[in-house]
């Protein structure tokens, strides 16, 4: 999630223990039971230790070492990157995509077609899909998510936004609207190393905020969702604040909605689920259901006001967030109407990330709610993997009646983790007991078999059950091979010293101390700081029964602070981690690369925010003090880049052959350096004011070799 859109309120009023609290309780039976290290800590972990940290070591072979430099901090209007690497722009915010858009210019206007037929704004998550054979080294379909809008940059022609706090012109809004959501766009490698887009490709697209869309799963057909645009509750118009993604084995891309509800406004009586999530009372975000009126079509702005009518609800659009907040499946391939995979949940969904792939087994896919004391989730498919379902990349294959199979039917899990290193998915079934012993349905006022309900409501079913909440869980990945889970929690700033009273989100009615009501809670032994702005790294490995293994695998923090469990060095100190991606590189090893989007500490001081490269399999079992990576072996974190000013760095991948790595540079603020060019260095400072733009950034070794080693 961009800090620029980021939603710092807590809308969890439940009594859940949050993670601060059994990391403490964790901490301290494991310093316990660590005395002699090893032994203890391996039994204590259920063999965590050896399957996972140690696994090269026991394979008999040296781990893979990262083969760079770690780079120095920088505060420039520019990319950083190791000695001996190239890093070019690719595609930034206003690639034209097709012959519809005029050729990009510093001094563009855009319009609602411009826009519509550009790349668009402020790139974040993304995944390659191979066009040139199953490898996809040389030539693949980009899909990326545009997670927001900048409005001086993209009004920056003409001063900024036309009345931004009155009634919004019909096509600034469209515009706005066509900068939102997906791109998909053909990629090629070129002779010399460096990489273009393929204008005019038949599968260049965009999907957007305006866009038709399909739902699928429990909710689709309910009267949840049924709209004057959608009678019958199949169909919904757009995807909107597409943050972090996923992928699937038979080959289409997941996009993730997380800071929708902010662009909806409730001026009336609102449900339930409108508050827990946080949709605003008195103006969207950008204003958009200003426009409505004289001139618009097919009810596209008055959509986004969500106040109820006196009506039915199929007169009005008292529904219409409520066909938003999902996992959305698309086709890469093919034109085909996307899929809002409702079975999945329905929150601020951060990304999508698959599980191993085993034939005759379920499918797993991982989750997390970007906002402060919210959830982690799994959704496990009822069908068991055929390898008949992965088709030829490119093939006429109907890939997303595939995704029904998977993604329609299952269950949805919320994440427990308790203090002795162990946890449990609890279901969010319609029958599932909560801990006071009623049917889930029953303790949400639902009918009993209720499935599209419990969906709607997915926050509050979480709750009930008893799940953890977390400090903004962002990003995961899984290694493909042991299974770990990866998954970063970037920070929690409601933290306040140790020794203060917490305060609540329910007006000051004292809630029980333990729970996720605090508005501010107090320091504790895994969170040590007030104002928890370091986050960290956390890792586990499934077991039978619905039950998991876990450990703290990194923490971040300041090289000086008192609190640096980690042993973090000026050479690799990092706050709130966010991007992650798992690089498998054969024989049971590769490099986990992590990305920072970070504000206003004494890392944001030191660096702006960067990318980094770490070895699990170098690791040994920590010592104790908190973390698998610790003061004896902190020296395998690597910082491999460094953005522009005013930047996150976020989304990532590499290709199969693993000699290039793309990364996106999110709302810079004076990045690239040529206003005018689409390609050009991405290590050069601007000269000056430049229009900034987001952009995908190539990075490789001169000498062709694999990056990172």
């Amino acid at each position: 999630m961009s800090r620029e859109v980021e939603d710092h309120r807590i809308h969890n009023e439940s009594h859940n223990t949050p993670f601060a609290d059994i990391v403490e309780r964790h901490l301290s039976r494991r310093q316990i039971l660590q005395g002699g290290l090893g032994v203890a800590a391996v039994s204590m972990m259920g063999g965590f230790g050896l399957g996972g940290s140690l696994r090269a070591w026991a394979q008999d072979k040296s781990p893979l070492a990262l083969g760079f430099e770690s780079v120095r901090g920088s505060r420039t209007d520019a990319i950083v990157v190791p000695a001996g690497y190239r890093a070019q722009v690719l595609i930034p915010w206003g690639t034209p995509l097709n012959g519809n858009a005029t050729e990009w210019q510093k001094s563009l206007a855009m319009t609602p077609q411009q826009q519509a037929n550009s790349v668009g704004m402020h790139h974040d998550g993304m995944h390659a899909f191979p066009l040139d054979s199953k490898t996809g080294s040389r030539r693949f379909l980009l899909a990326l998510n545009n997670e927001y809008i900048d409005q001086d940059a993209l009004w920056a022609p003409q001063g900024g936004p036309t009345r931004p706090d009155g009634v919004r012109p019909a096509d600034e809004v469209r515009t706005e609207i066509n900068a939102h959501g997906v791109t998909i766009v053909e990629i090629q490698r070129q002779d010399d190393g460096g990489w273009a887009h393929v204008v005019d490709s038949p599968y260049n697209r965009r999907i957007t905020t305006a866009t038709p869309i399909h739902l699928s799963g429990p909710v689709a057909g309910s009267d949840y969702v049924r709209t004057r645009y959608s009678a019958d509750g199949t169909r919904t118009r757009g995807t909107n604040n597409n943050c972090a993604n996923g992928y699937t084995p038979w080959g289409t891309y997941l996009t993730c909605e997380e800071n929708w509800p902010e662009v909806f406004v409730n001026t009336g009586e609102r449900f339930s689920d409108d508050a827990r999530l946080g949709l605003p009372t008195d103006r969207g975000r950008y204003g958009w259901e200003t426009a409505a009126g004289d001139g618009e079509q097919d009810d596209e702005f008055a959509r986004f006001d969500i106040t109820p009518g006196s009506g039915e609800a199929t007169e009005d659009y008292r529904n219409e967030a409520r066909t938003f907040g999902y996992v959305v499946e698309i086709d890469p391939y093919t034109q085909a109407t996307a899929m809002k995979r409702t079975a999945l949940g329905r929150f601020r969904h951060e990304g999508c990330w698959p599980g191993p792939v085993r034939a005759g087994e379920p499918l797993t896919f991982y989750t997390g709610h970007d906002s402060r004391n919210e959830y982690i989730y799994k959704f496990v498919s009822a069908a068991k993997w055929d390898p008949a379902d992965e088709p030829e990349p490119g093939s006429e294959t109907d890939r997303l009646t595939i995704g029904s199979k998977y993604l329609d039917e299952g269950t949805l899990y919320a994440a427990r983790f308790d203090e002795d290193g162990r946890g449990e998915w609890l279901a969010l079934t319609p029958e599932a007991l909560t801990p006071s012993g009623r049917t889930l349905a029953a303790a949400l006022g639902l009918e009993a078999d209720d499935a599209a309900g419990i969906i709607i409501h997915t926050c509050d079913a979480a709750d009930l059950m008893g799940a953890t909440p977390m400090d903004r869980p962002e990003w995961s990945s899984v290694d493909p091979v042991s299974g770990e889970v990866y998954f970063t929690l970037t920070n929690n700033s409601k933290r306040t010293a140790d020794g203060t009273e917490p305060t609540f989100t329910n007006d000051g009615e004292a809630l029980e101390a333990s729970g996720v009501g605090y508005a501010t809670a107090p320091t504790n032994a895994a969170n040590p700081r007030a104002s928890n702005e370091s986050g960290h790294i956390i890792r586990w490995r499934e077991q039978p029964d619905n039950r998991f293994a876990w450990e703290i695998f990194l923490f971040g923090s300041d090289a000086d602070a008192q609190t640096n469990r980690s042993g973090l060095t000026q050479s690799n100190q990092f706050a709130s981690p966010d991007g992650l991606w798992y690089d498998e590189r054969g024989d049971g090893q590769g490099i986990l690369w992590f990305q920072t989007d970070n504000s206003d500490n004494a890392v944001a001081e030191y660096t702006n925010d960067q990318l980094l490269a770490v070895v699990p399999g170098a690791l040994a079992i920590g010592d104790g003090s908190g973390s698998v990576l610790d003061a004896r072996n902190q020296n395998q974190l690597k910082r491999f880049a460094v953005g522009p000013n005013g930047c996150e760095v976020t989304g990532i991948f590499a290709t199969p052959d693993r000699t290039a790595l793309f990364i996106n540079i999110q709302h810079p603020g004076n990045w690239p350096a040529d206003g005018d060019a689409l390609s050009q260095d991405a290590t050069k400072i601007a000269d000056g004011k430049v229009r900034p733009r987001a952009a995908t950034v190539a990075i490789w070794k001169e000498d062709g070799g694999q990056v990172g080693v």
